[in-house]
C-alpha cells in the first residue's frame, strides 16, 4: 500500500528542514506515520490480512529507530516532531 503522491509531497514540504529535503529523520518519520495511519485503517476492515500486519509492524520498528536516532542527536527537534505528529501521548 502506497501513499498518494500529493499527500506525500505535502508531508515532505511541511517537515523538510530545507528545500528539497526528503532524507531527514523528521520527513522519514512523518511519511512513515502517514503510511501507518493508512495501513491501520486498512487493517480495521481486513482483520485477517497478516501480510499487511507484518508490514505495519516493520514500519513501527523503523519509526522507533528513527525517533531514537533523532532523540539522541537533537532532543528539541525530537520533542517538536512528536508534538506535531501527535505521537507519544
Amino acid at each position: 500500500m502506497s501513499m498518494e503522491v500529493a499527500k506525500k509531497a505535502e508531508i515532505v514540504e511541511k517537515y523538510a528542514t530545507q528545500k528539497g529535503d526528503t532524507g531527514s529523520p523528521e520527513v522519514q518519520v512523518a511519511i512513515l506515520t502517514g503510511r501507518m495511519e493508512e495501513l491501520a485503517a486498512h487493517m480495521e476492515t481486513h482483520k485477517k490480512d497478516f501480510h499487511s500486519r507484518q508490514g505495519l509492524l516493520a514500519m513501527v520498528a523503523k519509526r522507533r529507530r528513527l525517533l531514537d536516532y533523532l532523540k539522541k542527536k537533537n532532543e528539541g527537534r525530537y520533542q517538536e516532531l512528536i508534538k506535531s505528529l501527535g505521537i507519544r501521548r
